[in-house]
């Protein structure tokens, strides 16, 4: 994988194509291969980047002085846009919301397009029962690798306490082993994933961050969830009423990880958008 070293630290990415630039973002504790079934599915003539962001499944830990926190992986995102060169890219947004708070803080200056997935928004932080869990996990001593374990359990992650509210379908074993295995071998790793989840934010900024998308002028697809139990089916209605340019469509029979659950159904949606909106 290639590696761009931004100031939080190294950050590894897969990209094919040429065109404008799509970056396709992913939640805590999964990396880019959580697109697997919907990338070879999108258009050509378009530059796919997937980054792995330092969540908790990501190959390399960043520098032991990093900002990790909601506003610092904010900063690391448009760096790393920065870094690649990338203007007027589409942004995809996934389960991790923060992204989102680019137009709040005046980062979002190489960002000309957004299609959000079932992502966290408003008030909804840390999202549900998985996004409290996590939250635990990284206050008991010992807790996150005991959880990074329970994942790899196939019974376990289908409770609504792990994964069993992000995706309907049951997610593979060597999938979710791949996502585990940065944060088993790391204390380093286990260490900036408490970082983000160690952020201390009120509802009331959350909410107004979320809000600052109303500035955002590009066009916006809000593919959201309608089945959805951990970001509100509601917030996809909100999110592109709030957008002057956002459209709104739900897809059935998914929970957060839609990509996964219907990858034929997101893959067609992103695609007419990508078409639709191309320069």
């Amino acid at each position: 994988m290639p590696t761009v070293d931004l100031a939080a630290g190294p950050i590894h990415y897969v990209e094919h194509g040429d065109g404008p630039a799509v970056v396709l973002l992913h939640g805590l504790l999964m990396n880019h291969t959580v697109w697997d079934e919907v990338i070879d599915r999108l258009p050509a003539g378009f530059r796919y980047v997937r980054p792995d962001l330092p969540l908790g499944a990501h190959p390399e830990p960043m520098r032991p002085d990093a900002d990790l926190s909601l506003h610092g992986l904010n900063r690391l995102v448009a760096d790393f846009l920065a870094a690649l060169g990338l203007t007027d890219a589409t942004l995809v947004h996934s389960d991790w919301g923060g992204a989102l708070f680019l137009t709040a803080y005046g980062l979002d200056e190489r960002v000309g397009r957004l299609i959000l997935l079932p992502c966290e928004a408003f008030d909804n932080f840390p999202p549900g029962l998985p996004g409290k869990m996590a939250v635990l996990a990284s206050r008991i001593p010992g807790g996150l690798p005991l959880a990074l374990r329970q994942l790899r359990v196939s019974w376990l992650r289908k409770t609504p306490l792990l994964l069993g509210w992000m995706a309907r379908r049951p997610l593979r074993d060597d999938l979710v082993r791949a996502w585990t295995e940065p944060g088993l071998r790391s204390k380093e790793v286990r260490r900036d994933l408490r970082k983000y989840v160690a952020t201390h934010c009120t509802a009331t900024e959350l909410v107004a961050d979320t809000e600052a998308l109303q500035h955002f002028t590009g066009p916006a697809l809000v593919l959201w969830s309608s089945a959805g139990k951990v970001m509100p089916r509601s917030h996809g209605r909100r999110l592109a009423n709030l957008m002057p340019n956002g459209t709104l469509v739900e897809v059935d029979d998914a929970y957060v990880l839609s990509m996964l659950d219907r990858p034929e159904t997101i893959a067609r949606a992103m695609s007419e958008f990508l078409v639709a909106k191309r320069p």
